[in-house]
């Protein structure tokens, strides 16, 4: 009988002090679903394609379809880095008042193509440490499956880190989604240079 009541008060004790999950399991499926889906999108309108629609470029200036890979999967990586660092530090829940923007709305702000943003010089195609589209896909997939499981698995406040970037107030947890969002953008970017009249058929 002491026996069980020794367990009994342990499991009070455990939640009374925080010993749950940090995410919802709305919030956890979300993110998950919104990388998963962004991740086999990117994967699927590129595979297959030949040298000659990767560096297809609608004009000087523009950047190709392989330019874009190398972009994300180069900002995939710096973006996590960032993310990680931020949790890693003691958590600010105090600031998450400075929040003015829903999960949805980052989504949709950075998916926004018709706001224009110039990539930092370190994140531009040429100046990755990637050589050919195969070995960006694969350093994308590899970051990404890997983000993907630290979702669905992870039990970091994500909601209790807070960060200032220069296009708002995000959370961690908003960090996740906006790295899903990067590559939704310039994966919708690709569909436009697909959708070029003077697209190679092949």
């Amino acid at each position: 009988m002491k026996k069980i009541s020794f367990i009994l008060a342990i499991v009070a004790i455990c939640a009374f002090t925080g010993a749950k999950d940090p995410l919802t399991e709305k919030e956890r499926k979300f993110a998950s679903d919104f990388l998963s889906n962004t991740q086999n999108t990117l994967v699927d309108i590129t595979k297959g394609l030949s040298e000659e629609q990767l560096k297809y470029k609608t004009a000087p200036e523009r950047w190709s379809i392989d330019d874009c890979v190398k972009h994300i999967a180069a900002a995939e990586n710096g973006l996590w880095m960032m993310a990680d660092s931020i949790i890693k530090s003691p958590a600010n829940p105090e600031k998450r008042s400075e929040i003015k923007s829903s999960d949805e709305q980052i989504i949709t702000m950075i998916t926004d193509r018709s706001f224009k943003a110039q990539a930092p010089e370190s994140l531009k195609p040429q100046n990755t440490p990637f050589k050919t589209y195969s070995d960006a896909i694969k350093a994308f997939n590899d970051s990404r499956s890997k983000l993907i499981q630290y979702v669905n698995s992870t039990d970091n406040d994500l909601r209790g880190h807070v960060v200032n970037f220069p296009v708002g107030v995000f959370d961690t947890y908003q960090m996740l989604l906006f790295i899903g969002a990067h590559s939704k953008r310039h994966t919708l970017q690709i569909q436009e240079v697909m959708a070029d009249p003077g697209f190679p058929k092949k």
